[in-house]
């Protein structure tokens, strides 16, 4: 089982190191270790009274899904595909999207399953779920 230690810096003037709180608002950073793997960039969401955090994918997968993607679509020279590139945006339908999952699935030795293939839209979702399956292995 995976050990999990956060903590987070809040915009809050009342706040002591080492404090437990019990709510924070206007959340700015969070630093996270699991199992000893430290990961310094985390996106944050928020609603009124929870946050989720989610860890980015290396920019080393992100470069890899670019290229498999960019091939894929034959996107031109010139034109941006990043983390935020959406599929939809670069001209995939569905038979492209389930391509570019097939060769995600050969380039990472990982199998995807059609259910969590469907929440895919962007690069950044697709790193984000090979890092995931990558480390289930």
């Amino acid at each position: 089982m995976a050990s999990v230690a956060g903590s987070f810096m809040a915009s809050l003037s009342s706040h002591k190191p080492n404090q437990t709180l019990t709510r924070a608002s206007n959340l700015n950073a969070v630093s996270l270790a699991i199992s000893g793997k430290s990961f310094p960039s985390l996106k944050l969401s928020s609603a009124p009274s929870r946050f989720r955090v989610s860890c980015a994918a290396t920019p080393e997968t992100v470069d890899k899904v670019c290229h498999i993607v960019r091939k894929q679509l034959a996107v031109p020279e010139g034109t941006a595909v990043t983390g935020e590139s959406k599929f939809a945006t670069l001209g995939a339908d569905s038979l492209d999207t389930v391509e570019i999952v097939m060769g995600l699935e050969e380039e990472f030795g990982i199998s995807v399953e059609e259910e969590s293939a469907q929440t895919i839209a962007t690069v950044q979702d697709a790193a984000d779920l090979i890092e995931k399956l990558v480390s289930k292995k």
